[in-house]
């Protein structure tokens, strides 16, 4: 459920919930954002050399070429510092990919506003274009195949959701969001319920509903899983050669997922194999910012 919250503008409530996004999580991350940044002080230099009614334009630019996400995320930001007294405006789609000199999107409000609000703006955007634009390389790289980019629960304490909808943007599909969505039985699950088939029959004996998904090393582990009856399984730092045999034991019976030393160059062959899905932890964990500068103008 989409719950709105007071000090988000009623569009950008609307367009949050329209994206997946929840309203009251993202007002609490710009909210955490510009706390940390003001430390219960004040803006010294903006206080000494920006007159107090001066207003202005602050014009966000890809400075590299990417896939911009996060715009409605920076939007709540200024919601949030400006209220009522700002204009935002937004050039390009969410998910879209820009060409180095893009002005992406726009904010006209009260200069001291602009200002408290930038970084944290800037830096949200920055992040989450990143991870998009990190995904659409992947997703890039196994055009061709039926497999797809999906992303882990490797993410950013306090920002999956967001960096999970970022992964959405360049185009990737998500894995679970918590623990309660779906049945992932690991390698320490398997030791300590002594066995990958015991493992996975005491989850589909206690949560028959739930989705089980089962890590697996081996291709023995694997006919055990597919005999016991999984949905999907995660084939763990197997070679191409298993992989493709994998697909081949498996007949389509289960979904199979890549993961576990994956490249960006190994990507293709990865997907030629026949796999459904490949998991890539570092969409989140170590995908780069996209560089976005953040230019004023003064109006008055």
């Amino acid at each position: 459920m989409q719950y709105a919250t007071y000090r988000l503008s009623a569009e950008t409530n609307a367009r949050l919930g329209e994206a997946g996004l929840r309203p009251l999580d993202v007002e609490a991350i710009g909210l955490r954002a510009l706390e940390e940044d003001i430390d219960d002080g004040v803006d010294v230099t903006t206080m000494a050399t920006v007159p107090v009614e001066q207003r202005g334009r602050l014009a966000f630019v890809a400075r590299s070429g990417g896939v911009i996400a996060g715009q409605l995320v920076a939007a709540a930001i200024f919601d949030v510092v400006c209220g009522d007294d700002h204009t935002v405006e937004f050039f390009v789609d969410e998910g879209a990919h820009v060409d180095a000199g893009t002005e992406v999107m726009s904010v006209i409000a009260g200069t001291h506003q602009l200002l408290r609000a930038e970084r944290p703006a800037l830096n949200l955007l920055s992040h989450l274009s990143g991870i998009a634009t990190a995904t659409q390389r992947w997703v890039e790289a196994v055009k061709g195949t039926s497999a797809r980019i999906r992303d882990t629960r490797k993410t950013t304490p306090g920002l999956r959701y967001l960096e999970k909808y970022a992964v959405r943007m360049g185009g990737g599909v998500n894995h679970r969001m918590s623990l309660a969505d779906a049945a992932l039985v690991k390698d320490n699950h398997v030791a300590a319920a002594g066995g990958v088939e015991q493992a996975f029959s005491a989850v589909r004996a206690k949560y028959p509903d739930v989705p089980v998904e089962v890590e697996v090393d081996t291709l023995e582990q694997l006919d055990e899983v597919l005999d016991a009856g999984a949905d999907l399984v995660l084939l763990d730092n197997f070679t191409i050669d298993h992989l493709a045999e994998a697909v081949r034991r498996n007949g389509g019976r289960a979904r199979l997922e890549a993961s576990g030393g994956l490249s960006l160059d190994r990507a293709a062959a990865v997907a030629s194999t026949g796999v459904d899905y490949l998991a890539v932890g570092a969409l989140t964990h170590s995908a780069p910012v996209l560089d976005i500068g953040a230019d004023l103008v003064v109006l008055e």
